[in-house]
Parts: C-alpha cells; structure tokens; sequence
C-alpha cells in the first residue's frame, strides 16, 4: 500500500541537541517533496513546531489534531494547512493514527512514548496493521530498543510483534519506504 499520509509522533519540546531539529527539518522537507500529508498533534512548538514548519514551507500539507485542553499549553499551530480540536487526548490520538497510512516517531517525552507503544499495541492486537517509523536521532531510542529486545528474549513478545516496526538512523531512509 502506498504511504499518501503519516502519522507523526515527537516532542512539544526540542531537546538539548540541535541534531533532533536538524532531523525534523530534513523530515519535514522529505515529505513535502514526497507530497506525503503529515497528521500530527496539532503543537507549534518544539520538533512538532518544526516538522510542521519545514513542511508548510515547502509546499506540504498538514493536518494537526489538538485537544481543547492543549490549545494554550501546545500553541495550537495556527498557520498549517488544517487543525481541528478535539476533545480529549485519546480522541486525538485515535485521529491522528486513523487518518494515517504509517507513522513516524521521532524523538520526545512520555507523551510521544505513549504514542509510540499505543500505535505498536493497536498493530499487534490487528486493530491496524500500519508501517511504524522510529528515527534514532543521536542513539536516542538504543536504551527503548534493547528494551523490547529485552521483552522478546524474555518471553514477553511475539516474534511478530515488533515487525512492522522500522528502525531509520537518518531522515533519508525514510525515503526507501515512500
């Protein structure tokens, strides 16, 4: 199936590396040249502020989804193609993915973990079966990865269960999958 929107995932805050915004941007810029629509959580600020940024200045479309509690505290992106208000965060979560063919994870807090572990518990349960992107930024995810290495070794996962997961160091491998 051919990937015409992404689901993606990051930090309302950039982190203590210019390397994470350098990816976002490169990201963002990919997409808009792919004219792959990003769905994301509807933040101004942090990597959401700049993949959403180095998109629309690129001739890209993107859709935020943002819950009324958040509008104040995100900076409800008010210059992107659409954002639309929801009410809560499992509405927007449930948004976001559903008006997705994939999705990307970029690096980010326990919000974006959450996301994260959401979209990787829907596909094992079938609810979709979508791609999963996760862009190791500086080794950001190794600790998270050995983890779930961890959990398969132990018991604890299917075999299957990680295998729409895509691990990408770089922004432009991204590229092989669009």
């Amino acid at each position: 199936m051919a990937i015409e929107s992404i689901a993606v995932f990051c930090g309302s805050k950039k982190g203590n590396s210019s390397c994470y915004s350098d990816h976002a941007k490169e990201v963002g810029q990919l997409l808009a040249q792919r004219k792959i629509k990003m769905i994301y959580g509807g933040g101004s600020v942090g990597l959401m502020g700049v993949i959403a940024e180095a998109i629309m200045s690129n001739g890209g479309w993107v859709t935020g989804i943002i819950p009324k509690l958040l509008i104040a505290w995100e900076v409800g992106h008010r210059s992107i193609s659409e954002l639309i208000i929801c009410d809560d965060m499992h509405e927007r979560k449930l948004k976001i993915y559903s008006k997705a063919d994939a999705a990307l994870v970029l690096p980010g807090g326990v919000g974006t973990l959450d996301e994260l572990f959401e979209v990787l518990t829907w596909n094992q349960l079938t609810i979709h079966d979508k791609e999963i992107f996760l862009l190791n930024t500086n080794q950001f995810y190794d600790p998270l990865l050995q983890q779930l290495h961890t959990m398969k070794t132990e018991g604890f996962l299917a075999a299957t269960s990680l295998e729409k997961l895509h691990i990408l160091q770089k922004p432009e491998e991204l590229a092989f999958f669009l």
